[in-house]
Protein backbone atom coordinates (compact mmCIF):
# COMPACT_ATOMS: atom_id res chain seq x y z
CA UNK A 1 0.00 0.00 0.00
CA UNK A 2 1.44 2.74 -0.85
CA UNK A 3 1.71 6.58 1.45
CA UNK A 4 -0.13 9.42 0.25
CA UNK A 5 1.52 12.31 -0.94
CA UNK A 6 2.04 15.77 0.72
CA UNK A 7 -0.19 17.02 -1.78
CA UNK A 8 -3.02 14.26 -1.04
CA UNK A 9 -2.49 14.87 2.48
CA UNK A 10 -3.59 18.26 2.27
CA UNK A 11 -5.75 17.77 0.20
CA UNK A 12 -7.55 15.52 2.74
CA UNK A 13 -7.09 17.56 5.34
CA UNK A 14 -9.07 20.25 3.09
CA UNK A 15 -11.81 18.05 2.42
CA UNK A 16 -12.08 17.23 6.51
CA UNK A 17 -11.56 20.21 7.32
CA UNK A 18 -15.03 21.71 4.84
CA UNK A 19 -16.63 18.84 5.80
CA UNK A 20 -17.37 19.76 9.37
CA UNK A 21 -19.80 21.82 9.08
CA UNK A 22 -22.08 24.73 11.46
CA UNK A 23 -24.71 21.83 12.15
CA UNK A 24 -24.01 18.18 13.97
CA UNK A 25 -26.47 16.68 11.61
CA UNK A 26 -24.83 17.28 8.72
CA UNK A 27 -21.27 16.61 10.87
CA UNK A 28 -23.10 13.07 11.39
CA UNK A 29 -23.37 12.31 7.73
CA UNK A 30 -20.23 14.41 5.66
CA UNK A 31 -17.33 12.78 8.07
CA UNK A 32 -17.72 9.38 8.18
CA UNK A 33 -18.78 9.16 4.19
CA UNK A 34 -15.22 11.45 3.52
CA UNK A 35 -13.26 8.74 5.99
CA UNK A 36 -14.90 5.66 4.81
CA UNK A 37 -16.30 6.23 1.10
CA UNK A 38 -14.33 8.92 -0.43
CA UNK A 39 -11.22 7.10 -1.30
CA UNK A 40 -13.29 4.70 -3.51
CA UNK A 41 -15.39 7.29 -5.58
CA UNK A 42 -14.40 7.68 -9.00
CA UNK A 43 -13.26 11.03 -10.50
CA UNK A 44 -16.83 12.08 -11.44
CA UNK A 45 -18.31 11.74 -8.00
CA UNK A 46 -14.64 13.02 -6.36
CA UNK A 47 -15.82 16.47 -8.01
CA UNK A 48 -19.28 16.18 -6.83
CA UNK A 49 -18.16 15.90 -3.29
CA UNK A 50 -15.55 18.63 -3.59
CA UNK A 51 -18.86 20.65 -5.08
CA UNK A 52 -21.29 19.88 -2.62
CA UNK A 53 -19.07 21.09 0.02
CA UNK A 54 -19.10 24.24 -1.81
CA UNK A 55 -22.84 24.63 -1.02
CA UNK A 56 -24.24 26.65 2.13
CA UNK A 57 -25.15 24.48 5.06
CA UNK A 58 -29.03 24.78 4.65
CA UNK A 59 -29.66 23.29 1.35
CA UNK A 60 -27.49 20.73 2.27
CA UNK A 61 -29.36 19.95 5.24
CA UNK A 62 -32.53 20.14 2.91
CA UNK A 63 -31.17 17.42 0.59
CA UNK A 64 -29.83 15.23 2.85
CA UNK A 65 -32.67 14.91 5.08
CA UNK A 66 -34.41 14.51 2.07
CA UNK A 67 -36.99 17.50 1.83
CA UNK A 68 -35.64 18.07 -1.26
CA UNK A 69 -32.73 16.94 -4.37
CA UNK A 70 -29.96 19.42 -5.41
CA UNK A 71 -30.63 20.60 -9.06
CA UNK A 72 -27.87 19.29 -10.22
CA UNK A 73 -27.46 15.66 -11.68
CA UNK A 74 -23.58 15.52 -9.99
CA UNK A 75 -25.17 16.71 -6.56
CA UNK A 76 -28.35 14.57 -6.96
CA UNK A 77 -25.55 11.24 -7.54
CA UNK A 78 -23.21 12.01 -4.51
CA UNK A 79 -26.34 12.96 -2.14
CA UNK A 80 -27.60 10.04 -2.89
CA UNK A 81 -24.27 8.18 -2.22
CA UNK A 82 -24.30 10.02 1.31
CA UNK A 83 -27.40 9.18 2.54
CA UNK A 84 -26.82 5.53 1.41
CA UNK A 85 -24.09 5.56 3.66
CA UNK A 86 -25.65 6.98 6.57
CA UNK A 87 -28.34 4.59 6.30
CA UNK A 88 -26.11 1.08 5.45
CA UNK A 89 -22.72 1.98 6.24
CA UNK A 90 -20.34 1.06 9.83
CA UNK A 91 -22.19 2.98 12.45
CA UNK A 92 -19.42 1.83 14.87
CA UNK A 93 -16.86 3.87 13.16
CA UNK A 94 -17.72 7.14 14.46
CA UNK A 95 -19.70 6.52 17.59
CA UNK A 96 -17.49 8.80 19.62
CA UNK A 97 -18.31 12.25 17.38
Amino acid sequence: MSEATPSEDVERKRLHWHSRRGMWELDLLLLPFLETRYDGLDADDRAAYRALLEEEDQDLFVWLMRREPPEAPALRRIVAQIIEHAEHGDRDQFRAL
